[in-house]
């Protein structure tokens, strides 16, 4: 009997040194702007090898989509390509989420058209808001200039809980969420690529690094805010000359999740190497400024 037992409390210590050794691993959520996934992804993959024990996932529902996930708690992390709306804010409140809001980097919006287009290089900012605000009655080239072609334009571009969204119609329309609804919508960029790229009256726009990405199959142009045309690149982006379409990029953290070692190492490693990879996907890193205030933040949560 005496026996027996000894075997069962040896057999009792392997199953649970067992059990120990099999613990879950330490995963990280993200989600949100489409935009800002390229930039997180990549620090999520330099992350990995550092850490290989952590389980880091990233997703692209949408600025809107991806703070609503926030809001609920089943994210600790979400990418944003334009501040928290005060509505939103005011949700965090009522449900008790405090938050860092960080700084990441910066972003033009790129309005793109297909390679083949030889007639249009620029609009200017009147043009767009008459062609995207609701209600347009733009449906051919030739609305916006008589000798453009007479052929109908296939708009793109992200679906209304995009944060590019919300940027874009309150920069050239003037209110935020104003825009026509018959255009082909996506929070994936990579569809609103391939649209404009297959069809030779199309139009779109979505964040730069997506052009930069795919400027062979894909033509930039300018927009003329009363001082010419410029187009967006990481210089007239960060000095700002491209108006009104550049924008910073944030990320939201759950302050309660700071606890967590696997958390506050990820969000430290991101402020780190956010320089670099925001630049290799085409991006634009953020001032010595606003990466200092980043690092207060950081240290005071």
């Amino acid at each position: 009997m005496k026996r027996m037992q000894q075997r069962q409390l040896a057999l009792f210590g392997l199953l649970a040194g067992f059990l120990i050794g099999c613990s879950t691993p330490e995963s990280i959520t993200i989600d949100g702007s489409s935009t800002v996934y390229p930039i997180t992804e990549a620090v999520a993959e330099e992350y990995r090898k550092e850490q290989p024990d952590v389980r880091v996932t990233v997703g692209f529902s949408g600025t809107g989509g991806g703070v609503k996930k926030f809001i609920a708690g089943s994210i600790d992390i979400c990418g944003a390509s334009r501040p928290m709306k005060e509505s939103e804010s005011k949700a965090c409140q009522d449900t008790g989420v405090e938050y860092l809001e960080l700084e990441v980097a910066f972003d033009g919006l790129a309005i793109v058209l297909n390679p083949t287009n030889d007639w249009c290089d620029s609009m200017t900012v009147e043009q767009l808001k008459e062609l995207w605000r609701p209600e347009s009655a733009v449906k051919q080239w030739k609305d916006l200039n008589p000798e453009w072609p007479a052929e109908d334009i296939t708009l793109y571009g992200p679906g209304t809980d995009s944060g590019t969204f919300d940027s874009f119609t309150k920069s050239i329309v003037g209110e935020e969420g104003a825009s026509r609804a018959d255009y082909t919508a996506s929070e994936d960029d990579n569809v609103l690529v391939t649209g404009v790229q297959e069809d030779q009256y199309a139009l779109g726009y979505f964040g730069y690094a997506y052009y930069a990405e795919n400027k062979d199959k894909l033509k930039l142009m300018g927009v003329d805010d009363g001082t010419g045309p410029v187009q967006p690149s990481e210089e007239t982006v960060r000095d700002g000359s491209y108006s009104p379409l550049s924008r910073p990029l944030f990320l939201y953290v759950r302050k309660s999740a700071m606890s967590r070692d696997a958390i506050r190492s990820f969000v430290r490693f991101y402020l780190d190497n956010t320089a670099k990879l925001s630049k290799e996907v085409g991006y634009v890193p953020v001032s010595d400024e606003a990466a200092k205030k980043n690092d207060e933040i950081f240290n005071g949560a």
